[in-house]
């Protein structure tokens, strides 16, 4: 009876967190509509909704005589031109309004439709949490936002293949949404294809029948700018963006990007249009005879998109649903795979790769590579395997009982005894020192404040008889090798030493390198404050005390240099310095885990030659660097609240500790057997 009570009081707490979770999710989905909406109507008349308004504008191609194609500005196809052309008549102010909710509308609508079409069975929290979480993807990638700025119509294909796929009843209704579709965006017959060999021939043929309906009549109504798409331009290759352009997300693109052209380009392509066809259309049927049709959906999505002569980015929604997929045995490598389609399609690939020549190759096809590995690549699990439900459950460290006994460690931050998966772990570094980068350039007051902070912070050094910059600036100017060597360690070995240290955790010791990790995170984060709250002039800018920049030369106050980076970050964000900061803390971590004291005690000269760099070149003032000494301690601290200590308990310990807390797969297990999943139309 006492099991039987705290069971019922444990599924209402479960049931009440997750409906005030829902609840949360649909409010943030409301608050992502209307940012969108926003965004798109704030912008002047003539940079909102370009597309749509060059197609049904007053000068549009829709209400001028003459051929859709004459210029570059329509890249429909001939039957999207004859659909659109009723809007070209009627067109009004309102009209930017109403198409912006209307495509809000058919984003609602597309992830409702993809939220019950996830593959069964699914706890009853996923399926309540699904749709709202869908929706709020949809409005955040990359495709969704520039369909919306741009006035495109490239959410409708996506959304009538998944209504073909999961809502229509009979094969004939679904395989007339899927040729409406193809008919808007041709590489969307391939789903003709893919419906005929999974043993739906009827709605196969019934595709490819109104494909070649809704195309003979545009051919009918508008037979020149038929021929002009379809002939002319081969089914749209070289309309709108040169094919060579980063928005061009196909292997075509990628492949004129590489250098090729002619006919070697062209027989490449062929060739390798081929080989992903074959591939990937193999992957979605299998996947769709497993049950997982909203998988071959996307993976035959993804096809479609490498194999296009252009696939713009407002037509690499496919890629997102391919998030669907569940790849890895374990419990620590099930997100990697969605976070990755995540960040991919929501994000820029600038801020997802350092801006270096050796990364363009793949920052600038991120997108197409992303589609090419869902659709050939990516090894998801097929319903049978053992996997699919219960993953290989994680080893959590266990620390040993912290100090504060009475400060309570968040029960969801874990320390996992294994290393993290490399390439997300780099991915998630470089995302975030992206939006560390950005925060701190857009934290700033002015020279103005600057400056007087500046001048208030010489004044206390002064109070308290430590303003040995100046001297230390100019003693340092007449010894020429010291100058060259503190300039070198200054510009040189803020990245290369934290990153080595990180390296080798990461390789020899994980679970401390996952604390060191949130240690420097959580200091960085906390610099962001200071960066923001106090501008401060560093010495080299202040006008009148004389100091030398020993690194970038004498300076113009009003626009200051910073060498080639000058445009992309803040000269004013001084306080804190995570020069030391950073520093410090690659010292802390040298001296708590060498095995050795000679790497201890060379470890500890690192911030002694930062804090002498950084002070010698004119860089920082002395408080700059007490700055980033309590930022570091505040980064520990914060890491040492939530994870509790570095010191882990020993396996013995563990052992019994996952005795008393079931894991995650038994937990499944269990709930598996009360019946807390739902099936899913596949």
């Amino acid at each position: 009876m006492a099991n039987a009570e705290h069971s019922v009081r444990g599924n209402a707490a479960t049931g009440a967190r997750t409906g005030a979770a829902r609840a949360v999710l649909w409010l943030v989905v409301a608050l992502l509509a209307g940012r969108q909406m926003a965004v798109v109507l704030r912008q002047p008349p003539g940079e909102r909704l370009t597309d749509l308004e060059t197609w049904i504008g007053e000068n549009g191609v829709l209400h001028v005589t003459g051929s859709l194609y004459d210029s570059d500005r329509f890249t429909g196809t001939p039957f999207a031109g004859l659909v659109l052309k009723p809007l070209a008549r009627t067109a009004e102010q309102s009209l930017g309004v109403a198409w912006t909710f209307g495509s809000l509308l058919l984003v609602a609508a597309l992830g409702l439709v993809a939220a019950r079409a996830l593959p069964g069975p699914v706890s009853r929290r996923t399926a309540l949490l699904a749709a709202p979480v869908a929706i709020s993807l949809l409005m955040l990638s990359l495709p969704v936002r520039n369909a919306l700025h741009l006035g495109q119509t490239s959410i409708l294909p996506v959304l009538l293949v998944l209504l073909g796929c999961f809502v229509a009843r009979g094969e004939r209704a679904s395989g007339v949404l899927i040729g409406i579709a193809a008919a808007l965006q041709p590489t969307v017959l391939l789903f003709a294809v893919l419906l005929w060999l999974t043993g739906r021939r009827r709605a196969a043929v019934a595709g490819g029948t109104a494909f070649a309906a809704c195309t003979a009549l545009a051919w009918a109504v508008m037979p020149h700018d038929s021929w002009s798409y379809w002939v002319h331009h081969v089914a749209g290759a070289g309309l709108g963006d040169t094919a060579d352009s980063l928005a061009n997300q196909s292997m075509h693109g990628a492949l004129l990007r590489f250098g090729l052209a002619g006919p070697l380009e062209v027989g490449l392509f062929l060739l390798l249009a081929a080989v992903v066809c074959y591939v990937g259309l193999r992957r979605a049927v299998r996947y769709a005879n497993d049950g997982q049709l909203l998988l071959a959906v996307a993976v035959t999505g993804c096809v479609a998109v490498a194999v296009s002569p252009t696939a713009w980015q407002h037509q690499l929604l496919w890629v997102l649903l391919a998030v669907v997929g569940r790849a890895g045995t374990r419990a620590s490598d099930r997100l990697v795979w969605p976070a990755i389609v995540v960040l991919v399609i929501t994000l820029p690939g600038k801020i997802l790769l350092p801006n270096t020549p050796v990364a363009f190759p793949v920052r600038d096809n991120v997108l197409l590579l992303a589609a090419l590995g869902a659709a050939c690549a990516a090894p998801f699990l097929p319903r049978s395997s053992p996997y699919w439900q219960r993953p290989i459950p994680t080893d959590y460290a266990l620390p040993v009982p912290a100090r504060w006994s009475r400060v309570p460690l968040l029960p969801f931050w874990r320390r996992v005894l294994s290393r993290p998966n490399l390439l997300l772990e780099l991915l998630l570094i470089r995302v975030v020192y992206s939006g560390y980068a950005h925060v701190r350039l857009a934290a700033t007051a002015g020279r103005g404040t600057a400056e007087a902070h500046g001048r208030q912070i010489h004044s206390l050094e002064k109070w308290l008889h430590i303003d040995i910059e100046h001297w230390a600036n100019h003693a340092v100017v007449h010894i020429g090798w010291l100058k060259s060597f503190f300039d070198y360690y200054y510009s040189t070995f803020h990245f290369i030493v934290p990153l080595a240290i990180l390296g080798v955790l990461y390789v020899r010791r994980p679970a401390d390198y996952r604390w060191a990790r949130s240690t420097l995170g959580f200091a960085t984060l906390v610099a962001l404050l200071g960066f923001w709250l106090y501008p401060l002039a560093p010495p080299r800018l202040m006008p009148g005390l004389g100091f030398i920049d020993t690194v970038h030369g004498v300076q113009d106050f009003a626009k200051p240099d910073y060498g080639t980076l000058t445009s992309m970050t803040n000269q004013y964000a001084a306080m804190p310095s995570l020069h030391f900061g950073w520093s410090l803390w690659c010292g802390v971590m040298i001296v708590m885990l060498a095995p050795k004291l000679w790497m201890k005690a060379l470890g500890l000269l690192h911030p002694l030659f930062t804090v002498s760099a950084i002070v010698a070149t004119a860089n920082h003032w002395v408080l700059d660097a007490v700055g980033g000494a309590l930022v570091i301690g505040l980064g520990f601290v914060l890491t040492y609240v939530l994870a509790g200590p570095r010191k882990l308990q020993p396996a013995a310990d563990r052992a019994a500790g996952a005795e008393r807390n079931p894991s995650t797969a038994d937990r499944a297990a269990s709930a598996e057997a009360t019946g807390e999943t739902v099936g899913s139309k596949t």
